[in-house]
């Protein structure tokens, strides 16, 4: 990690958090043209992303696989892979390995971020998503699998190449990415062409992420705002500036302090929290039999006893444990020998909370303009859509439009099976349909 932090991030230029230094323009100029990629792959919708994403999401499987031929034909690659396969049981007392295997899965899949309910809602209505969850589930884990071998195959060359035990060259995070393979890369022969499909794999997997997590915004944004989808050209080119102006922060010569923080802090804890009140709320408040119903009226049957167990009793047992048990661990940041001061790691938290906020501020919001007694604003608020808006709604394509303009799919329990008045009802945007993947 020395010449990582000293020839490429200069870190040596800053004594801290508090201290970023100068803008590395190499870096800025690179940043720049990932979110220029990003925004001619996402301005015209998914249109234009979705054939980009053939070769984003395809691209990495085609270099995984010729990294794992080389890799396991490597002298000294045998032992990398037994270090991999083999279980440290004294890992699972520890409360920040679940919390770091949590955060990995909802990164890996993609729960919580809003990316597949974004991606979904472009779905036909009757698409099984049952189908589809299982299967994104199976090959992303087994992907994971795989690249295990790929990782640990190197190391292990690594390891005998140095005269090394594995663990002493395994390391994690940019370390592993950045100097450990890249390092093993430089021994082969035929380096420069390992080197150039590794780290070609790396952007795409990047503009993957990127891809997912914008389409988020900017789908819920436009569903909520029409104005902003129909100048989507305009609003993709203000967020990809706006994520310019603040990845500017990791572009500094402390850059890395920044990120460090917002690894830590950004999206673990929150997301954990966000996840547990969704599973609440899909389960107890909207309600498990009404929400299997929808299920079925999408795909033709209802989930099984498993599913239903783990929406309702499972799944937020578990989110609740791994973040009550994570946190009574909690120790504050450093990274090397720099101590985050605790003002750092006060903001860090107010960037976690920051996304959590937004549930609690929503129902006060919503309990404030919601006209009527409490008890009677806690039961319009709690009363699922589709049961409030019955008897004032039309079909339209397969979706239910009420005279208010909202817009759901249409359930079996809740359609009226006659249209209204013949009354022009627009064609609603496909992206405000849900989706359950």
């Amino acid at each position: 990690m020395v010449g990582l932090s000293r020839a490429i991030l200069e870190l040596q230029g800053s004594e801290g958090l508090h201290d970023l230094g100068a803008i590395k323009w190499d870096m800025a100029l690179c940043l720049l043209a990932v979110y220029v990629i990003c925004y001619f792959s996402l301005w015209k919708g998914i249109s234009t992303s979705g054939k980009v994403v053939w070769f984003t999401a395809l691209f990495p499987y085609a270099v995984l696989l010729i990294l794992l031929v080389r890799g396991v034909t490597l002298p000294g690659s045998a032992t990398g892979i037994q270090y991999y396969l083999s279980p440290n049981f004294e890992a699972i007392y520890q409360p920040q390995v679940w919390v770091d295997a949590a955060t990995q899965v909802f990164f890996s899949l993609g729960p919580g971020f809003g990316v597949l309910l974004a991606y979904a809602s472009y779905n036909k209505y009757h698409n099984n998503v049952y189908k589809d969850a299982l299967l994104t589930s199976v090959i992303n884990s087994a992907t994971s699998f795989v690249a295990g071998f790929v990782i640990f195959s190197v190391l292990g060359y690594m390891a005998h190449a140095s005269g090394r035990d594995v663990q002493d060259v395994a390391t994690e995070g940019p370390g592993l990415v950045f100097v450990v393979y890249p390092a093993a890369i430089a021994t082969m022969p035929g380096s420069t062409f390992w080197a150039l499909i590794f780290f070609m794999m790396l952007l795409t997997l990047g503009l993957d992420s990127s891809f997912g997590g914008s389409e988020a915004i900017i789908t819920a944004l436009s569903d909520e705002y029409p104005p902003i989808g129909r100048h989507r050209e305009l609003f993709v080119a203000g967020l990809f500036t706006l994520y310019f102006f603040v990845g500017l922060a990791s572009c500094t010569k402390g850059g890395f302090y920044f990120f460090q923080l917002l690894d830590r802090y950004a999206a673990g804890y929150s997301m954990l929290v966000a996840v547990f009140f969704e599973a609440i709320a899909v389960s107890w408040i909207y309600g498990r039999e009404r929400f299997c119903e929808d299920i079925r009226d999408m795909i033709g049957f209802r989930p099984g006893l498993y599913w239903r167990v783990c929406w309702r009793f499972a799944a937020p047992t578990f989110l609740l444990f791994i973040t009550v048990y994570g946190l009574l661990d909690y120790e504050p940041l450093q990274y090397e020998s720099y101590v985050y001061p605790t003002w750092a790691n006060a903001l860090g938290w107010a960037i976690a909370g920051s996304s959590v906020v937004c549930i609690p501020a929503v129902a006060i919001y919503k309990l404030i303009v919601t006209k009527g007694s409490f008890l009677e604003r806690m039961r319009t608020l709690t009363t699922p859509w589709a049961d409030s808006e019955a008897n004032n709604m039309t079909v339209h394509n397969g979706m239910v439009v009420s005279e208010s303009g909202g817009v759901r799919l249409a359930s079996a329990g809740h359609t009226p099976t006659t249209p209204q008045a013949p009354v022009p009802v627009p064609a609603p945007p496909l992206a405000s349909a849900p989706a359950l993947v």
